[in-house]
């Protein structure tokens, strides 16, 4: 038989589980639709424009995602847009260690995804 504590866990568990699942989904899925579709097609001008980049270039954003949340995945792009700017200003992106790893994590993710899905 059942204590009530014992019933109580019980709810309070299965209460948790689907919060616990949510935060969980929405870890792995935080990349917006936008930001996956633009990898994707960058990837493919860069592959070619088939069916099979196209499955590729997908794998490789989900792989990414998995390995690096949006936010250092956001950062890391603007990182390597900035180092493309000209200028005494820009040359920080370039040289500072602090930026250097920042897009070394990325480079690391893309590795994974390369060597999971090409």
């Amino acid at each position: 038989m059942m204590t009530r504590l014992t019933v109580l866990t019980a709810a309070l568990t299965a209460l948790a589980l689907p919060a616990t699942a949510q935060t969980v989904a929405e870890q792995l899925n935080d990349y917006p639709t936008v930001a996956r579709a633009d990898y994707v097609f960058g990837c493919m001008a860069t592959n070619g424009q088939s069916r099979t980049a196209l499955e590729q270039c997908s794998c490789s954003i989900d792989t990414i995602a998995t390995i690096l949340p949006y936010e250092k995945y956001v950062e890391a792009e603007t990182v390597l847009s900035l180092r493309l700017v000209g200028g005494e200003r820009m040359s920080f992106f370039r040289s500072a260690t602090m930026a250097n790893d920042i897009v070394a994590e990325l480079r690391r993710a893309q590795a994974e995804a390369e060597i999971v899905c090409f």
